[in-house]
């Protein structure tokens, strides 16, 4: 390839997005593939305590710097490197002390809930998956995530699951699945079928 491309993998919260991604990582190799988080272009919020951070709704388009984003992707499609933001899940807000280097190899994937949303993300994919998982193991995943890796109560995860993460993902993620270019289940997936994906990816954007 002479020119870095932007695949995007979408689905809703838990879906196996992330995972997903990491295996294309794995697959195609650090060489060729490097994997940018949607959720790295949270908006800054260290203006706003700790308490309102944690009322935020996270699950909406509005909650993302989409504009840094395409800057970001503008430039790695032009041949250079960019220090993505990272975030901090437990203060709700951008780490000061991190950056993620990424520089412009061959694929570069965007994975979030709302990475098939915004027409000004859409314009520079070349490929995109969604990954289609059911509501009941979704929920299951994200209550041990947040648990286990981000600090939260189990009421605070139902309390989010119910008041923001399941309405938004009905309003504004499940309808980006007729956007993609192919919709993959979340609930297993065997070495296979991501070498298959893999192919099919780097088939459609040589």
């Amino acid at each position: 390839m002479s020119r870095c491309r932007i695949i995007a993998v979408a689905g809703g919260t838990a879906s196996g997005k992330t995972t997903l991604a990491h295996e294309l990582h794995r697959v195609g190799g650090a060489e060729r593939v490097q994997v940018i988080p949607l959720d790295s272009y949270y908006h800054e919020q260290l203006h706003l305590s700790l308490e309102e951070r944690a009322l935020t709704n996270y699950d909406q388009p509005d909650a993302f710097e989409t504009k840094l984003l395409r800057h970001h992707l503008d430039a790695l499609r032009n041949g250079h490197g960019i220090d993505a933001p990272v975030y901090n899940f437990a203060l709700h807000c951008r780490d000061k002390k991190q950056v993620l280097r990424v520089e412009p190899v061959d694929v570069v994937i965007v994975e979030g809930i709302l990475a098939l949303h915004y027409p000004e993300l859409r314009e520079v994919y070349s490929y995109s998956v969604f990954v289609d998982t059911e509501e009941e193991l979704r929920f299951k995943r994200r209550l041990k995530r947040d648990v286990c890796e981000r600090g939260r109560t189990e009421d605070s995860v139902h309390d989010q699951w119910s008041s923001t993460v399941h309405p938004m993902h009905v309003r504004y993620c499940a309808p980006t699945r007729s956007l993609a270019t192919e919709v993959m289940t979340g609930e297993s997936w065997s070495e296979g079928a991501v070498d298959a994906l893999w192919k099919r990816i780097l088939a459609a954007v040589e």
